[in-house]
């Protein structure tokens, strides 16, 4: 003998479809559905956790004292051949969009080098964006960089926009990128 038949089992079904349905669209009004990206988190559509760190100039940067500028944060290291080879993109997209609200923290491993093997490249090559000294690899730790070079696209608010793994980056794709976060026709 059958407790529940079929009909009462597709009641029920339905009855517990609608309730849950119920409780996702209370639950996403009532607490605005997201986190709006405001959880610092080295991933795409987060912010981006917060940093000090030294310039090879001497001066302390903080990474959120940049809010309100378009940043490219980018890992590499001196020893890295597709880092060496993007940095003279990344120095003329630089000049090019400086003035419009765009900077570049150039974050160097200085964990991994060899003592003076980032002073003799940035000798040899004349870049006048930030460039960083992570000498303790924590930087490198917290945005989960395994390999070099990663760049962060960061927007005005600090979020995230994108992580370009390796490289070198194209001049193209760093101009799109830039253009697009900037917000402006070109």
């Amino acid at each position: 003998m059958n407790l529940f038949p079929q009909r009462n089992w597709t009641i029920f079904t339905l009855i517990i479809l609608a309730l849950g349905a119920g409780w996702i669209g209370i639950s996403a009004a009532f607490f605005d559905g997201s986190t709006s990206g405001f959880i610092p988190a080295p991933q795409v559509s987060f912010l981006s956790p917060d940093f000090k760190l030294q310039s090879v100039g001497g001066d302390e940067i903080v990474l959120s004292e940049l809010r309100g500028k378009v940043v490219l944060l980018n890992f590499w290291g001196s020893w890295c051949p597709p880092c060496k080879e993007e940095m003279p993109t990344m120095q003329k997209v630089y000049r090019d969009y400086q003035d419009k609200g765009f900077a570049i923290l150039a974050v160097n491993a200085a964990f991994q080098e060899k003592p003076g093997a980032s002073a003799a490249f940035l000798a040899n090559n004349l870049l006048d964006f930030t460039i960083l000294l992570d000498t303790d690899g924590e930087v490198s730790r917290q945005y989960q960089v395994h390999a070099f070079p990663t760049s962060y696209f960061i927007d005005s608010d600090g979020v995230i926009q994108e992580i370009v793994i390796g490289g070198p980056m194209a001049e193209a794709l760093l101009r799109t990128r830039i253009e697009n976060l900037l917000g402006e026709d070109y």
